[in-house]
């Protein structure tokens, strides 16, 4: 029902073509600051995961790829960070599932150089004792990480390289947060047990 002295201007073709063109516009302005902001992370959870450097930029553009043809279903239930750390580790698991085996054999001849990996990583250290050592570190955890279940590993990287909470992991994987905790600990566990530390 109108108010009374309200006229309403009827909706030409040109009109709502003009609307739609500035919502669209509008809408890959919003993308494009998504994935500006949220593509390194995407980029190095991959990467941390995969530890093939073609390999997680393949996946980065499939998950970006897939968010953008998805983008005007988001619902902004979740973060876009969120959302799009959900699509990523769909990709990554599909990725594990179908093709497990050739994965191992191409990482161990094109695995990241953890010099190269290292430097990833803040270090505050200034000698090249100390960068040595951070780096042997390194290596000693990333074969440790190798060696998690993929649940385990996906929660372990999101949370210490992603530096994400456990809300934020429960939403991207899907998992309650109770799940989440107890993964985590048995990553953590395993990984000191594997680095020579206790329980």
């Amino acid at each position: 029902m109108m108010a009374a002295g309200t006229a309403m201007e009827p909706m030409t073709r040109a009109r709502a073509e003009a609307i739609a063109g500035l919502e669209l516009e509008t809408a890959t302005e919003e993308f494009a600051r998504v994935v500006e902001r949220h593509r390194p992370q995407i980029f190095r959870f991959l990467l941390s995961s995969t530890r093939d450097v073609d390999l997680a930029e393949t996946l980065t553009q499939e998950c970006l790829l897939k968010a953008h043809r998805n983008w005007a279903s988001f619902r902004g239930e979740s973060s876009a960070m969120t959302w799009l750390m959900r699509i990523a580790i769909n990709l990554q698991k599909d990725h594990w599932r179908n093709r497990r085996m050739q994965f191992w054999r191409q990482t161990r001849l094109n695995a990241v150089d953890l010099d190269e990996a290292s430097e990833w990583l803040p270090s505050g250290e200034s000698s090249v004792e100390q960068q040595l050592l951070a780096r042997e570190k390194v290596g000693q955890v990333w074969k440790a990480v190798k060696g998690l279940s993929e649940r385990q590993r996906t929660v372990f990287l999101l949370r210490f390289v992603e530096e994400q909470e456990l809300r934020e992991i429960a939403q991207a994987t899907g998992l309650n947060e109770g799940t989440v905790k107890a993964h985590l600990s048995r990553a953590v566990a395993r990984v000191r047990v594997e680095l020579g530390g206790r329980r």
